[in-house]
């Protein structure tokens, strides 16, 4: 088991069954909030379809799942692989807000309570994205896991009592109105259904999507020993996914601002990353050398290990 992360995680649990036992129920505000608005995509976007509409759809989307997902709200406000001033960490984490799969601080408790059960020997088939892909779509997408005993999820204080992330936990919802409006007003509705519609659509279906293949189906780098979860990387999604789908990677070194760690790897996120960087807004990017040594991790892939990556930091496992 992966004591030495687990005793370093933000969730603690009394027992190793917190994470197991538990059951799945409909969650009627967010299955609503995603229902209402794929079928105003679908059924909107198809009577308004423009190219100028399309185009912001596509720019949109990209921007705020690059800007927002992957390097605010996981590898900033999650991980904290890299630093940049507080102005610009709260630019990108509201960028985040606008995939519109939750709050700040509800999206990093969620991901660290199955970050936490993954690592664990046993956890709820919610949690490792173990059933039938409908049945787990309807489950992430319309449902919560309520456990009988659910871990204690410490968030640091200068998060939990941030008052812009608290705002944004209350609204995030509503965050979508005044780009709504401002796109009503630009190009009307046929930029609402696609500028926002869409938009949220794509992103929350895609993370669900992509959250089940890379917990299911792919290849593997490494394995972490006694895990109940391995992550997969999936590679033909690298760049819709903005690098994300290097999950496999990310398990082993859930800490590293770079997912795409072996030649060939494309990360959009780390590339903006180093942009950043270069332009002396962003410094401390941490790679997987940076990391504390994690015994229970195997290299188990018949690639080189990266050279961000010391020997010492995995057992290599010939196949």
């Amino acid at each position: 088991m992966d004591s030495e992360s687990l005793r370093s995680h933000r969730a603690r649990a009394s027992a190793l069954t917190d994470a197991l036992e538990g059951r799945v129920v409909w969650e009627p505000i967010r299955s609503l909030w995603f229902s209402c608005l794929a079928l105003a995509a679908i059924i909107g976007g198809a009577l308004t379809f423009s190219w100028s509409a399309f185009i912001l759809f596509a720019v949109s989307t990209a921007l705020v799942l690059l800007l927002g997902h992957s390097v605010g709200m996981h590898r900033k406000l999650i991980h904290n692989s890299f630093q940049c001033s507080k102005p610009l960490e709260y630019f990108l984490v509201y960028c985040g807000v606008l995939v519109g799969l939750a709050g700040p601080l509800g999206l990093l408790r969620t991901h660290d309570l199955r970050d936490y059960a993954q690592r664990l020997p046993r956890c709820h088939d919610f949690l490792a994205h173990r059933r039938a892909p409908w049945i787990d779509a309807w489950w992430q997408l319309h449902c919560e896991l309520r456990l009988e005993h659910p871990p204690n999820i410490r968030i640091e204080a200068l998060i939990a009592e941030d008052r812009l992330y608290r705002f944004l936990q209350r609204t995030w919802m509503l965050q979508q109105l005044p780009w709504a409006m401002l796109f009503y007003a630009c190009g009307g509705w046929g930029f609402v259904f696609w500028g926002v519609c869409a938009r949220v659509t794509t992103g929350v279906f895609g993370h669900w999507l992509i959250g089940y293949f890379a917990h299911n189906h792919g290849d593997m780098h490494h394995e972490v020993r006694g895990a109940a979860v391995q992550g997969r990387n999936v590679p033909f999604t690298a760049l819709l996914t903005m690098g994300e789908s290097w999950h496999n990677n990310h398990h082993a070194f859930p800490g590293s601002a770079k997912f795409g760690l072996y030649a060939g790897e494309w990360d959009p996120g780390w590339w903006f990353l180093k942009g950043l960087e270069r332009c002396g807004l962003a410094s401390h990017l941490r790679m997987p050398a940076d990391l504390p040594f994690r015994p229970e991790l195997i290299s188990v892939g018949s690639r080189s290990n990266p050279s961000s990556v010391p020997a010492p930091h995995f057992v290599e496992v010939s196949h």
